[in-house]
């Protein structure tokens, strides 16, 4: 082979080594989703105002608006209650992912750490736990993930992906279902199975009305089904910022009284 051809060739080479490369690396699994996932929901800090209404057995409904705030990805997150009056001044702070739940009461100027088994209880008796509002890298820390395959969910074709508890979790859930978005990455909707039952289907999520905020996805309205008490609780988004910096000291018992 002359020089010129062995040049070629040379470069033909790196070429289809470099095309395999991408390709390789261009591969979709299972925690690349869910790494994506958590990257999209859970952005560095944000700022917003939230509408909780939860429908009871009985159809009646109780409306909460607070205030939200999140830093470091979701690892921080506080809720300060605007109304009913009842609850004006209530404020709830979530660190490490809500490993650790504190309650500040205004009537009493009292702020209350809750036990570590708490996250698994209902927050203001809505049908969302605390770790279902407060822990951000949940779906990677917490389960193992596996790809199913690709289904259609609201009219959008998904990733669906099944999420395993791991052994040493201290999550609420067994096991988890979940359908990814293709093109945004939002989990359009999460079954979440029973702790002591992985057949057993307790919740299930839906995201609906995506808008870009700030260049990132989000949904408006989120609504919790709570396939064994049968009630449900929506999440509308009033107004959210992500172009924020939010300091320390507001993810602080000082914080959580202002």
């Amino acid at each position: 082979m002359n020089t010129k051809g062995y040049v070629i060739f040379a470069l033909l080479i790196a070429c289809l080594c470099a095309t395999g490369a991408s390709a390789q690396s261009g591969t979709i699994t299972a925690d690349s989703i869910i790494h994506k996932v958590t990257q999209t929901m859970n952005p560095a800090q944000s700022q917003g105002k939230m509408k909780m209404t939860i429908m009871t057995t009985s159809k009646k409904t109780r409306t909460f608006l607070y205030l939200a705030y999140a830093k470091n990805h979701g690892e921080k997150t506080l809720m300060k209650y605007l109304e009913p009056s009842r609850v004006k001044g209530q404020a709830i702070l979530m660190l490490n992912n809500a490993d650790d739940i504190w309650v500040y009461f205004p009537r009493t100027r009292r702020v209350r750490k809750l036990a570590t088994h708490a996250k698994k209880q209902k927050m203001e008796g809505s049908d969302f736990s605390y770790e279902d509002m407060g822990a951000g890298d949940a779906f990677i820390d917490e389960f193992d993930s596996r790809l199913l395959g690709e289904e259609k969910k609201s009219g959008k074709l998904c990733y669906e992906l099944e999420l395993t508890r791991k052994p040493k979790s201290t999550s609420g859930y067994s096991r988890l279902v979940m359908w990814v978005d293709k093109e945004n990455f939002i989990p359009l909707v999460i079954d979440y199975y029973h702790d002591d039952d992985s057949t057993l289907l307790e919740k299930e999520l839906v995201c609906g009305d995506i808008k870009i905020i700030d260049g990132i996805p989000t949904p408006m309205q989120v609504v919790m089904h709570n396939k064994l008490d049968r009630t449900e609780t929506g999440m509308e988004m009033v107004e959210v910022t992500y172009k924020v910096d939010l300091e320390d000291d507001l993810f602080t018992e000082r914080g959580m009284k202002k």
